[in-house]
């Protein structure tokens, strides 16, 4: 079985070889290894064939033995054996194709796990937060972030920021108009707010709101009328509704690899976070500081 192992050691000679020899000594044979240099210690990323009756405890109780401390392990595929480089290339080549990708590229490429809010997994999960403009990517995991990833994750949001900028000064495409023309008006009522064309909606927006007083919304948009900023529109009008509402936040879930959120939530010009899961996102954008109207 394959297991990824993250683990910190102490950055003298030797330090590496003694975790090698301690895998050898126990039958565990090391198929990849990545170095994340640091200041006084170094952490390591081993791929590791384990005997089939090695479980998690087993393995981290001997790397810890070896000398490694933070030790994180997890099952993993052949895919953890790919080259590293060649996987930032693809990314890179995957938010220039589609910028609005990057929430879920990101997200695999640093291998997050999925959102512990709540859960046992929740103290030890590290997050790196990655700025988009007002828009801010966390990918979360139980493997600390080291500065390398960082760098890595700060430069790729670059790359999304100066893609987004290009495409905004050489001009986006036009949008698909639907016959007539309309420009959709928005009304706002007891729980839920509607884009209206001729007297058909064509877009709502609905919530509930839990007991810390934020707003879970659901937000969908007529096919016929995506791409034309009525889904940001729709999220603005709702976060104006839960600010009088004396409302904290507005929370939206989807699929992971929707691509639409981000430019959704760069479109409100509001302060969002997406938090990034195995199978879902989390976008929650904070209300209070909004202006009343």
């Amino acid at each position: 079985m394959l297991w990824r192992v993250r683990t910190t050691l102490d950055d003298r000679p030797g330090a590496l070889a003694g975790l090698a020899t301690a895998c050898g000594s126990a039958g565990v044979n090391i198929l990849g290894l990545q170095v994340f240099p640091g200041v006084d210690r170094v952490t390591d990323e081993l791929v590791l064939r384990a005997p089939d009756d090695w479980d998690l405890p087993r393995l981290a109780e001997l790397v810890e033995r070896a000398g490694g401390s933070r030790v994180s392990v997890l099952p993993c595929t052949e895919a953890a054996l790919s080259d590293q480089p060649t996987r930032y290339v693809l990314a890179a080549r995957s938010i220039l194709s589609e910028p609005a990708s990057f929430p879920d590229v990101v997200a695999k490429l640093f291998d997050a796990e999925t959102d512990g809010s709540g859960a046992d997994l929740a103290a030890v999960m590290d997050g790196m937060d990655l700025e988009i403009g007002d828009v801010v990517v966390q990918v979360r995991r139980t493997a600390p972030f080291t500065a390398a990833e960082h760098a890595r994750g700060t430069a790729l949001a670059e790359l999304v920021a100066d893609v987004l900028a290009a495409a905004e000064v050489g001009g986006a495409p036009e949008p698909h108009v639907p016959p007539g023309g309309q420009e959709p008006t928005y009304e706002v009522g007891e729980g839920e707010v509607h884009a209206v064309v001729a007297g058909a909606v064509v877009g709502r927006a609905t919530w509930l709101v839990d007991a810390e007083h934020a707003w879970h919304v659901e937000l969908g948009v007529d096919p016929a009328w995506r791409r034309r900023g009525i889904g940001s529109r729709l999220l603005l009008e709702t976060a104006r509704s839960a600010r009088s509402s004396e409302a904290d936040e507005i929370v939206v879930r989807t699929a992971a690899d929707n691509p639409a959120v981000l430019p959704l939530v760069l479109g409100t010009g509001l302060r969002g976070r997406i938090r990034m899961g195995t199978d879902d996102l989390t976008v929650r954008i904070p209300v209070r500081r909004l202006a009343r109207t």
